[in-house]
């Protein structure tokens, strides 16, 4: 197997987008995500045409234990991840009392613990050969609260700490942990989600440009990939550190409530 990648939620958006990058620059896969019909069309789709290896794992890891199952499968396929590329996630647009827990408690599930039980797990590999890269998908809304958002924008919170904290833990080694931060992005996550009828969906990037700019800073090794911020929103990022927090949070919050139709 040759520079294989392991991508979560790899059916469709960000991930589909990285899986065809990454077959582009000839690399093997092993695709991941609930969706079979659409993983085995996308897998047809690449072994044809880039005449690389792809391997299916149908998995839902917002359920606890299926992230032990998942490498499980992986080492009984004798297969060598060089790269892991945490993509999987979701969110969910509500005050956060009257959204289900039960969806809440998935949505921690899948965007921490898989994420972080699937690092722990393929590390230990990727440190013995000293060689690996790791690319976690989170977004630029880790860097505030989120009002109407509170789970789904904490999440991305705990991503982005943990990445930046696990590159400098890596930093003597020859492994690189890269975040990727996109703004509002064009796939089916904001249509599901419902924040693709909030103000902070007025402007969005292609999943392909986000791809493309994650993919390229994991192989720059970049810590931080920031992609799809306008550049009054760039300056916003930057000094809502020093903005007084009360202010904050309503100002983030109209970006997340519900357009009038």
């Amino acid at each position: 197997m040759k520079n294989t990648a392991l991508i979560t939620g790899a059916s469709s958006g960000i991930g589909k987008e990285l899986a065809l990058i990454h077959a582009k620059n000839g690399g093997d896969l092993v695709l991941v995500a609930r969706r079979e019909d659409l993983l085995y069309k996308l897998k047809k789709q690449i072994e044809d045409e880039y005449k690389v290896k792809v391997f299916i794992l149908v998995s839902d890891l917002s359920i606890q234990e299926k992230a032990q199952e998942l490498f499980d499968e992986v080492q009984k396929l004798g297969l060598e991840i060089e790269y892991l590329i945490n993509n999987a996630g979701f969110g969910l647009v509500g005050e956060f009392s009257k959204l289900s827990l039960a969806r809440q408690t998935q949505m921690i599930n899948l965007n921490i613990l898989a994420l972080t039980q699937l690092t722990h797990l393929f590390l230990p590999e990727m440190i013995k050969r000293d060689s690996g890269k790791i690319l976690n998908v989170s977004s630029t809304v880790s860097l505030v609260p989120g009002p109407l958002q509170a789970v789904y924008f904490a999440s991305k919170a705990y991503v982005t700490s943990f990445s930046n904290a696990l590159s400098e833990e890596l930093s003597d080694t020859n492994i690189s942990v890269t975040n990727l931060m996109p703004a509002a992005t064009k796939t089916e996550f904001g249509s599901i989600s419902g924040m693709d009828k909030t103000k902070s969906y007025d402007k969005i990037t292609s999943a392909y440009d986000v791809a493309l700019a994650g993919y390229s800073g994991m192989l720059d090794e970049k810590i931080d990939v920031i992609i799809g911020l306008s550049c009054l929103n760039k300056v916003l990022t930057k000094i809502s550190p020093l903005l007084p927090k009360k202010f904050l949070l309503k100002e983030v919050r109209k970006t997340q409530e519900i357009k009038s139709a």
